[in-house]
């Protein structure tokens, strides 16, 4: 059991006790300086098992998963406010302090998705895009230049935002759209997409992100990709963990950890074809085309892709 006796682990609960006393989350001094110190905390490869910390520290990963989810949408808020500001926003977007991470983060995206998908896709949809819709902006922009972006976000105000950046772009104000509704509303128009993605905040905690996962397992039209951003080890306490099992209905193609200053790991999985049985049981259980997929730790320092089997029937008892 990982508990308060562990250096990183108490670090970690130290900066929790901080950020969770601020009086605000709004970008500031202490603000930036806090988070800049749990995401360097969090950052280098670490061993750690979230799912083994005893209760407590469980309670408190929790609760600062939510407050990153809290400070990352104002930060947004701040900049996308800030860049609206300007005639032709788009060309000011590396004002934003981690859009260098937002290039790399697509870039690999972009490379796992040619992986597994043969066609350039014609509609892609984006799930929890916020005011600030930079993983959109960027595949649309420099990877997917003739694909239509549906983004979706429950707050009016995020996409207004939002909109507000692409509207004087000749070319993404036409393939940029946005949408105003909690995706567990959205039923048959799932269908429509080749690939989703899914926002690492969407479902802050376990069983709100199952939930969606298994609404889009009903919905998606079968052999459509979902890409999930997800979390590795000590990352765990920025982000959700997204595990092979809570993909009931997908295929698993493969997991990237990457190891540099991109925090997110990327999951992808296909949705499985429609059957007789799956009518019945649209959810089923999360099946793999063999006994083992593919986990990359990715690093695009160095270009080297350390691989690992993991045994499928291990992680789904698990």
């Amino acid at each position: 059991m990982v508990c308060e006796k562990d250096p990183l682990v108490q670090k970690v609960s130290e900066l929790y006790e901080q950020i969770s006393s601020l009086e605000s989350l709004k970008p500031s001094k202490d603000v930036n300086r806090l988070f800049t110190q749990l995401v360097l905390t969090c950052m280098p490869p670490s061993p750690i098992d979230v799912t083994k910390l005893c209760k407590r520290i469980q309670e408190i990963r929790s609760k600062l998963i939510r407050l990153c989810g809290e400070a990352e949408g104002l930060l947004e808020s701040h900049f996308s406010t800030i860049l609206g500001s300007h005639e032709n926003p788009l060309d000011h977007l590396n004002i934003f302090p981690y859009y260098s991470n937002y290039l790399k983060l697509s870039q690999l995206e972009f490379n796992i998705l040619n992986k597994h998908c043969s066609n350039v896709p014609s509609k892609v949809a984006f799930v929890g895009s916020g005011p600030l819709p930079l993983t959109s902006i960027v595949l649309a922009s420099f990877h997917l230049t003739t694909t239509s972006f549906h983004n979706y976000d429950i707050d009016p105000s995020a996409n207004s935002m939002a909109l507000h950046l692409v509207s004087s772009d000749p070319d993404l104000s036409e393939r940029m759209f946005f949408h105003t509704t909690d995706i567990m509303d959205v039923t048959y128009d799932l269908k429509d997409y080749d690939v989703v993605f899914l926002a690492a905040l969407v479902g802050m905690d376990k069983d709100a992100k199952v939930r969606v996962i298994d609404h889009l397992a009903k919905y998606m039209a079968p052999g459509a990709l979902l890409m999930l951003r997800s979390a590795h080890g000590a990352r765990a306490f920025l982000y959700p963990v997204v595990n092979p099992c809570d993909l009931r209905g997908f295929e698993v193609l493969s997991i990237f950890h990457p190891t540099d200053e991109v925090i997110n790991s990327v999951v992808i999985a296909r949705k499985f074809p429609m059957t007789n049985n799956s009518v019945e049981h649209p959810l089923g259980r999360t099946k793999h085309p063999n006994k083992y997929f593919e986990i990359e730790m990715f690093n695009p320092l160095n270009h080297v892709n350390l691989m690992e089997e993991l045994d499928i029937e291990e992680q789904l008892i698990s």
